[in-house]
């Protein structure tokens, strides 16, 4: 597959009463084509945060939004645009980075996540100079990282997101 340059397609989710931040690398063809974060049927975010809160799994975009509203969390990646080739985080090049002071500036953040280790060292790399802040990698929830249960899953993204 050749490289693809693109631009991230949809906004951020977060309001003023977000209180979590948690960022991505850049949106996955499916999730593209969804118009929404991690629309990957494989990728087991949206069964984690369902779990961690004891709710229903979302199938839904509005679903997906008022599970994140409930509980205060904001959604973005890391990568405004960037050369790709399909869904893989490894392939990222030219990445310019999206304003992250943007949903700072915005509402009450008082954790930054990300999902995976790609998306950690873009925001460390292209963004933690311009925040001021740090952010606490998660084990991706990707298919791609068959490697990680989701009991690993549960347990390190738990210590994070639950009080």
């Amino acid at each position: 597959m050749p490289y693809e340059h693109l631009t991230h397609t949809f906004d951020p989710f977060y309001d003023k009463s977000s209180r979590i931040l948690i960022l991505g690398s850049f949106p996955s063809p499916k999730s593209r084509e969804v118009n929404f974060y991690y629309g990957h049927p494989q990728n087991r975010f949206w069964k984690l945060l369902a779990h961690l809160f004891d709710e229903a799994v979302p199938s839904s975009v509005e679903e997906k939004k008022g599970l994140l509203a409930r509980h205060h969390i904001a959604l973005w990646d890391v990568i405004e645009s960037c050369d790709i080739v399909g869904a893989s985080d490894s392939s990222i090049r030219h990445a310019v980075p999206n304003d992250i002071g943007r949903i700072l500036r915005a509402a009450d953040i008082r954790i930054l996540l990300t999902n995976g280790a790609t998306a950690w060292n873009l925001y460390h790399r292209c963004c933690e100079k311009q925040t001021g802040r740090p952010a606490v990698r998660c084990p991706s929830t990707s298919p791609a990282n068959a490697a990680c249960t989701m009991e690993r899953l549960i347990a390190e993204w738990g210590a994070h997101l639950l009080p």
